[in-house]
């Protein structure tokens, strides 16, 4: 599904919500009335975009770096010079963010825009979708788990939260215990399910159904240890189960697991419960960005001809050979979605080279020969040296910086386009994660049902991802890697290294230790709207 921005109805109420919803003093005067619009499922669909679009908004970019580079799987050091962006990224790789850094700041303000632009939505919608419409309930339901969404990812980085679900309702919200919003978004979901969708594939591609309801309980109720203090892993089983027995859902095979995230997927993957839809032709919600930008900052820019891209990549962003190591399966499809070593073109013969000088391969080359031209085959070496300058973050300015770790393309580079902003569909919730989450509960002391135990579903999940012999026993860390194989590059992996323990752990040059940095400050900024608010333990 890529027409995401496709009728005329949906394109004046985008218009009027997104000029409204951001000035607490513009009072809601709509046109829309019960007599003209919307009148039956189709338009509520197309009326409903706003807050598809708000929650599309920075999810690919500001919260991917903020889940990812906060742990072992992702880095995004400088090279002579670029890329240092005003320690943003040094400061989510050594866990060292303030209350104004920026991912942290613009990714409260967009998850408030996802909430506020969904209220601003139901209010409007509720009263001009007719009551006779049978439809009707599914139409709010279906928008209130937008809704329920942002919250659990706002409660899951920011922990202590504010709540508000009423439009117009500008007074100051204070910030409740993390336990209260857990509760407050459990109450949500359960109360949507009886009149959400059942039916998945092409007709609710892209939107909230029964099952992405039940994918985000049994989420909730897999972390409820932390978030609350009270374990959830039996309920954690029963939610997965919902999914598991609908039918609806299978894993992708081991032939096509990494076409699953190729520019051109979509409603024909068949582990995809909940996903974001990419097109570079859809306009951005205003105060998002709508970025889908993995090519620009994972591939090589040594590797634009390869991959035939019309833009010439940054390649900023690389994995730590910690994370890497837990790809050591050389059976596994997955090990497909890394460039490492010596590169070659997609023929598998030719080899990707590149042509500079002595000195700019190696900028500490102190022969008389410096500006000899010198013609070398890209090699993606594993480490990630600070060999310029360690305050600044900096690998050099040479390519033997530029060609420093490996490099993830688990969503294919887009070639048809001109705008960085790539095709590809990216999941929330996958089925895939739905049985790790039972098998992870089961072995954490939630109920076994239906004769599967905690090795039956990871091996389950491994006939389909590599031909080695399946597993005769397993733990908890076993789960864990197979996680981190399973769901790179997907923004899981923070809520996985927290929950198994591993976040406070020493990778690449972070060695903070800080539990308080399991959630973030509450920004500056915040506090400007928001007086009510209290800042979080430790900032």
């Amino acid at each position: 599904m890529k027409k995401i921005l496709s009728s005329g109805a949906f394109l004046v109420l985008i218009v009027y919500l997104t000029t409204a919803c951001h000035d607490v003093n513009v009072p809601v005067n709509t046109e829309l009335t019960p007599d003209i619009f919307p009148q039956n499922s189709s338009q509520f669909i197309q009326a409903s975009g706003p807050p598809y679009a708000a929650f599309r908004g920075n999810f690919s970019l500001d919260y991917w770096f903020i889940q990812s580079l906060s742990t072992d799987e992702a880095i995004l050091p400088a090279r002579g010079g670029n890329w240092y962006d005003n320690q943003g990224y040094l400061m989510l790789h050594y866990h060292n963010w303030t209350k104004d850094h920026g991912t942290t700041n613009s990714v409260w303000t967009w998850l408030s825009t996802v909430i506020g632009t969904t209220n601003q939505a139901l209010s409007i919608l509720n009263q001009t979708i007719p009551a006779s419409s049978a439809a009707k309930p599914t139409n709010l339901a279906e928008l209130k788990m937008v809704r329920a969404m942002a919250y659990f990812m706002m409660m899951d980085l920011y922990g202590n939260v504010p709540i508000d679900t009423t439009y117009g309702d500008f007074t100051p919200h204070p910030n409740l215990p993390r336990a209260q919003v857990f509760s407050f978004i459990e109450k949500e979901v359960k109360a949507a399910l009886p009149n959400l969708s059942r039916v998945a594939g092409q007709a609710t591609y892209g939107r909230a159904n029964k099952f992405m309801g039940f994918s985000l309980l049994a989420k909730m109720y897999l972390n409820a240890e932390y978030y609350t203090g009270t374990q959830r892993y039996t309920d954690a089983v029963v939610a997965c189960d919902s999914v598991i027995n609908s039918g609806q859902y299978s894993l992708e095979p081991r032939a096509s697991y990494l076409q699953m995230f190729y520019p051109n997927n979509g409603p024909t993957a068949r582990e995809y419960i909940f996903a974001i839809p990419y097109d570079p032709a859809a306009g951005a919600m205003p105060g998002t960005n709508g970025f889908m930008y993995h090519a620009r900052y994972d591939v090589p820019r040594s590797e634009t001809k390869k991959f035939n891209l019309p833009f010439t990549p940054s390649a900023p962003r690389s994995t730590l050979p910690e994370f890497y190591a837990n790809f050591k399966d050389p059976n596994d499809i997955r090990n497909g979605q890394w460039l490492t070593g010596l590169q070659f073109m997609n023929d598998g013969v030719t080899p990707v080279t590149v042509t500079t000088t002595k000195k700019g391969y190696d900028q500490t080359y102190t022969g008389a020969d410096g500006a000899t031209a010198y013609t070398y085959q890209v090699n993606l070496t594993p480490e990630i040296i600070l060999r310029q300058d360690v305050a600044t973050f900096d690998l050099g300015n040479d390519e033997i910086a530029w060609n420093m770790g490996y490099r993830n393309i688990k969503f294919y580079p887009d070639a048809s386009s001109t705008s960085r902003n790539q095709n590809n569909d990216v999941p929330v919730f996958r089925y895939s994660d739905i049985i790790l989450m039972k098998a992870e509960a089961i072995l954490r002391g939630g109920a076994p049902t239906q004769g599967q135990t905690a090795l039956s579903l990871v091996n389950q999940l491994r006939a389909a991802r590599t031909t080695s012999a399946a597993l005769g026993s397993v733990t908890l860390e076993d789960i864990y890697t197979e996680r981190c194989r399973e769901f790179a590059w997907e923004t899981w992996h923070r809520n996985d290294m927290i929950r198994f323990g591993k976040y406070e752990g020493k990778w690449g040059f972070k060695t903070d230790a800080n539990v308080n940095r399991r959630i973030f400050p509450i920004p500056t900024t915040a506090f400007t709207v928001n007086p009510a608010l209290t800042q979080n333990p430790g900032y």
